[in-house]
């Protein structure tokens, strides 16, 4: 059997990076999964491709503006307790008007930020 461009050999070896060199698959052959990851990664990594995109955020929600009155609340609360629970969540989501996913975002990151203060203050 001849291992040509449509057999189950040649894709497993495209699949994998190790296609044969000098044989190329037909126009109207499929193309595997793995090397259209490969070569959008590509695309997304070489330089210049940030320029194009206009930006590096990628599209989607905005980030949120947490108001004076907003951040003085979930600090307080975090000075309280580093880990949120759920009905604290809830609560103050209700009292602050936000997403509980937002407030998870918040102390998600506040403690991140506590972390890299306390290393750097060592």
């Amino acid at each position: 059997m001849e291992k040509g461009p449509f057999s189950v050999e040649w894709l497993a070896q495209s699949s994998r990076g190790g296609a044969q060199p000098g044989v190329s698959p037909p126009p109207d052959a499929p193309v595997p999964a793995a090397a259209l990851r490969d070569r959008e990664a590509a695309h997304r990594s070489s330089p210049g491709h940030e320029a194009e995109a206009g930006g590096g955020a990628p599209p989607g929600r905005p980030r949120t503006k947490f108001s004076a009155a907003q951040l003085q609340e979930l600090e307080r609360s975090f000075r309280e307790q580093r880990y949120i629970g759920a009905s604290e969540k809830r609560r103050l989501a209700a009292v602050l008007n936000l997403s509980q996913s937002q407030i998870k975002t918040w102390f998600q990151n506040r403690r991140m930020k506590f972390k890299r203060q306390t290393q750097d203050a060592r």
